[in-house]
């Protein structure tokens, strides 16, 4: 009688496997259709432009307002932690 549930949840496992695998399968396909039209699309709006390939991510947008300060040393933030009465 175990070996038959045995049996069940091997068949079970095997089907969930092959399940996940041609999911991944499907990803793996997808993915590539996607990044071929997208390499496609940016060709052809390269090309379109005449300009040079510029990555939109390449510029570090910076915040507006004051400039950042430098924060304190390690020794300094735990003295002044003991100063406000906390424990260390």
């Amino acid at each position: 009688m175990a070996d038959v549930f045995k049996e069940k949840r091997e068949r079970a496992g095997i089907k969930a496997m092959s399940r996940h695998e041609a999911d991944a399968q499907l990803v793996r396909e997808k993915t590539a259709r996607l990044r071929e039209l997208r390499l496609a699309r940016e060709a052809a709006n390269n090309s379109a432009s005449g300009a040079a390939i510029v990555s939109e991510r390449t510029g570090i947008k910076k915040k507006a307002g004051k400039p950042r300060q430098k924060a304190p040393s390690l020794s300094d933030w735990l003295v002044t932690q003991q100063k406000e009465g906390r424990r260390g």
